[in-house]
């Protein structure tokens, strides 16, 4: 069984470009004791209202922000190279129509009740604070709108407290 350690916010050395815009992550969480996740590679970690947060968006039509929705707390994961197969079919499955997670041979854990995944590197632990739509008439960069949203499924925002970071030993 794989352990991990928890590191404080201020030990994260991590490049979030490299881990989220290159290496994804899943977004995983849990509702009626039913998981799922989704692999993501847009977000970010910052420091909002003084407590460290990640910020992550979720398209309406993912099934993946139901749970988000209606849950308190989700966790951020990121795997080595040798995962981006599984992370590939988990971003292209979708858990309405198939049991993914098993599909995928991963192995869910839970720390304070927050779902995440064995063969992890790293998972950060958060609890929701903010979300948000994005709307059209917000964008300062009208491009931006036009580009990335022509079938007007924009975004949800969501900001979440980092409460923890567990990496592998």
């Amino acid at each position: 069984m794989t352990t991990f350690s928890e590191i404080k916010p201020e030990e994260f050395d991590h490049s979030p470009f490299k881990l989220i815009g290159k290496d994804w992550m899943l977004i995983t969480a849990e509702k009626e004791g039913k998981l799922n996740t989704m692999t993501a590679s847009w977000g970010g970690f910052g420091v909002m209202w003084a407590k460290n947060v990640a910020y992550i968006v979720i398209r309406p039509q993912r099934y993946t922000k139901e749970f988000i929705d209606t849950s308190d707390t989700f966790s951020l994961t990121f795997f080595d190279e040798s995962f981006r197969k599984t992370l590939s079919y988990l971003g292209t499955k979708s858990g309405r129509d198939e049991d993914k997670i098993e599909k995928s041979n991963l192995t869910v854990l839970h720390t304070d009740t927050i779902p995440y995944f064995e063969e992890a590197n790293i998972a950060i632990l958060c609890k929701k604070l903010y979300a948000q739509e994005y709307k059209p008439e917000c964008f300062v960069a009208q491009e931006l709108n036009e580009q990335w949203y022509p079938d007007v499924d924009h975004h949800t925002l969501y900001i979440a407290e980092v409460t923890k970071i567990l990496v592998r030993r």
